[in-house]
């Protein structure tokens, strides 16, 4: 087992003293850098740069020589279990992820089955394992999936929405077929983080991006409940660490304190709530990430450093937050303003002895 190098990540989710506050971005590994989109070239697609341990593991360092970003986060797809469901995830030029085969109906969710991760998921894993051979201790790595009810939109709508109205339509009109399906999508994601974990990721991450789009009951219902069961599921040691889970729903800022009350260790914030309410609210519980809007990148310099000096000071801590943007960076950033961002982060974060 390596030593890290730099566990304040680690530290700073398990509300452990930290020298400064840590800073990973989503979606760090992406399009806004030009030796990706080389990467990407080279390896024919998206899936198959996916697929190929090596130049996933590639990708995911890139970030990492570029920036003193203190975790790394496995490259990958959230869309994966759904593909080894048998639905065939491709890419459309332009329009995002997209299914050849969607679920319409019960005898739809009845057909498919829960993925082995070893087997159909093998790649993921290889490229977990790739990726902690290459980090050589330096940070950890952060394993992830997307949460039942988010999987589930997909599966049911084909690719993206305007209206989620096929897969809020069926939760509606059959609530049974869409509990069975969540069922084996919450089995799916435990088994499929678990994995990970074995294989060597050091932090797992839920990422609900559409639990924002439903009701407060549908959203306890059919979203947080399936999160909560994953949570109690997963192993929760590996090295002889604790292994940190981090639950973010988008659009989630009403539900903080069910969303904290799941056993997660820290909740992901979208920009929509300001950091130092969701603090007060839910930080006794929990560790907090987040959550600067990402079109702040698209500032000057000193934009950049006035909110994330504003973010740090709302939150007003020594501990137990990692700072992030509130979603995904935007394709078109220039890459040297994430470099202000996280040297920012590093510089107004720093704690007192």
């Amino acid at each position: 087992m390596v030593e890290l190098k730099n566990d304040r990540f680690l530290r700073a989710l398990l509300k452990q003293p930290v020298d400064t506050t840590p800073v990973w971005i989503m979606r760090q590994a992406g399009r806004y850098l030009p030796e990706y989109r080389a990467t990407r070239a080279k390896a024919g697609s998206f899936m198959d740069l996916c697929k190929n341990a090596d130049l996933a593991s590639e990708v995911t360092l890139q970030p990492l020589e570029r920036f003193d970003l203190d975790a790394a986060i496995l490259f990958s797809d959230i869309l994966t279990i759904p593909d080894a469901m048998g639905l065939g995830l491709y890419f459309a030029e332009g329009e995002g992820p997209r299914f050849k085969k969607v679920i319409t109906n019960r005898r739809d969710v009845e057909a498919i089955g829960v993925p082995d991760p070893e087997e159909e998921l093998g790649y993921v894993m290889n490229a977990v394992r790739a990726i902690r051979r290459d980090l050589n201790g330096s940070v950890p790595l952060i394993g992830f999936s997307g949460s039942p009810w988010t999987l589930a939109t997909y599966m049911v709508e084909g690719g993206s929405s305007k209206d989620f109205g096929k897969v809020k339509g069926m939760m509606y009109d059959d609530p049974i077929a869409m509990h069975l399906l969540l069922d084996k999508l919450a089995e799916s994601v435990t088994s499929y983080l678990n994995a990970q974990i074995a294989a060597g990721a050091q932090a797992v991450m839920i990422f609900d991006t559409w639990g924002g789009l439903l009701t407060p009951q549908a959203y306890k219902e059919f979203s947080l409940n399936y999160m909560q069961r994953i949570i109690s599921n997963l192993q929760r040691e590996a090295d002889g660490r604790e292994v940190p889970v981090t639950l973010f729903t988008k659009g989630g800022g009403p539900w903080l304190e069910t969303m904290a009350e799941t056993g997660c260790t820290a909740l992901g914030l979208d920009w929509t709530i300001n950091i130092a309410d969701a603090k007060a609210r839910v930080g006794e519980q929990v560790a907090l990430q987040g959550n600067m809007d990402p079109c702040v990148l698209y500032g000057s310099a000193d934009t950049i450093r006035e909110q994330v000096s504003k973010i740090i000071a709302d939150f007003d801590g020594n501990s137990g937050h990692v700072f992030n943007l509130g979603h995904g960076i935007h394709q078109h950033i220039n890459p040297d303003n994430v470099k202000v961002l996280v040297d920012a982060v590093h510089e107004f974060g720093r704690k007192s002895d």
